[in-house]
């Protein structure tokens, strides 16, 4: 299938979706590609946001050569920055991260590309270090490290806040961890400050998000001696009054992309991990993971399905994975030039994707 055949699939899907969706506006998403991220295999776990209007995807991870973790294939991390200055534009490489890197937190600020903690094959890392595109180069300046190596967290920035929860500390970890943390990014000399744990359980690639000055914490899965439990439930956390359960999720998000989607007092996830093919040993059966569109009614503590990512999966999708589009996870949710971007991510166990979604918001 052509991209010009494959774009006007997508119109005709996206316009039955949004007649299916009409009475909930927050999901009034226009579905389109931008390029591909420039590699045959694409990454998951990459970093992600903008700065200076540019788009920046950066790190992340794969199995190269159609490797699995079934077949022999090694994991690799990267330390790629791309950049892609306009929508119909070009990636170009940029420049490199201080160490390859993947699953951390991606923050974006009026500078640039906050990344938080992370992991590659050496082990997990606590340094944050910020990412700006200026005159046509990658710069790099550092800010105060987490108090603990993180990997698999959630965050957000909420006003002039960064706040990551949970993830693992190592590697070898068969538990996840409690830690909440916080930092002020107009008081960055009084570094990270550790908060009240989340009520629930600990978790992993649970999705975060920020709304007014609250700080929300979607799913995840627990980890109890290497034992993952795929999490419904949501809290949120403000400075004054601390932690609240808010209405529980109609299925898991596990490692959707994050943060959630906010506009007019609502916060949307897109796709996820609901665990439902988890326990079956599919490998390249596997059909990929959800497509539903979650939005969480803020005043009304309501959740409502909104839609659906228009993916397409073609008959060859056991063989050639990277001819369908999916519905991605552990991917960093980015926002630019009015636009929902899921740069590349897992589509199916060990496979990963170069398509970045691109949904005009409406």
């Amino acid at each position: 299938m052509t991209r010009k055949h494959y774009l006007l699939l997508i119109v005709i899907l996206t316009m039955l979706m949004n007649e299916h969706c009409k009475n909930h506006p927050a999901a009034s998403l226009h579905w389109d590609t931008l390029p591909a991220i420039p590699d045959t295999t694409g990454f998951a776990g990459s970093f992600a946001g903008t700065s200076h209007g540019a788009l920046l995807v950066a790190g992340g991870s794969n199995f190269p050569g159609g490797g699995t973790p079934w077949n022999g294939g090694k994991k690799v991390w990267y330390d790629h920055v791309y950049v892609l200055e306009k929508p119909e534009g070009s990636w170009k490489l940029a420049g490199k991260l201080p160490r390859a890197l993947g699953y951390g937190v991606s923050v974006v600020d009026r500078e640039g590309l906050i990344c938080v903690g992370g992991s590659n094959a050496e082990g997990h890392y606590a340094e944050v270090f910020r990412l700006r595109w200026k005159n046509g180069n990658i710069e790099t300046d550092t800010l105060p490290s987490l108090p603990v190596t993180l990997a698999n967290c959630s965050g957000a920035l909420v006003e002039n806040r960064i706040y990551v929860a949970g993830g693992l500390h190592t590697p070898a970890a068969d538990t996840a961890a409690v830690d909440f943390y916080m930092l002020d990014l107009y008081a960055l000399d009084s570094g990270w400050k550790a908060l009240p744990a989340c009520p629930g359980p600990a978790r992993m690639l649970a999705v975060a998000g920020a709304a007014g000055n609250y700080f929300y914490l979607f799913s995840g899965a627990a980890l109890l001696q290497g034992k993952r439990t795929y999490l419904r439930d949501a809290w949120r956390y403000h400075p004054q009054s601390g932690w609240q359960r808010c209405a529980d999720l109609p299925e898991a998000v596990v490692a959707a992309p994050s943060p959630a989607w906010e506009q007019d007092g609502k916060l949307t996830i897109i796709g996820g991990d609901t665990g439902k093919d988890a326990a079956g040993d599919l490998r390249e059966q596997h059909p990929g993971f959800s497509t539903n569109i979650r939005t969480y009614d803020i005043s009304n503590d309501r959740w409502t399905l909104s839609g659906n990512v228009p993916v397409h999966i073609n008959a060859d999708a056991s063989t050639n994975p990277n001819g369908s589009y999916w519905a991605p996870v552990t991917t960093t949710l980015a926002r630019w030039n009015n636009m929902v971007i899921l740069p590349g991510g897992e589509v199916r166990p060990g496979v990963r994707t170069p398509h970045v979604w691109a949904a005009g918001i409406r």
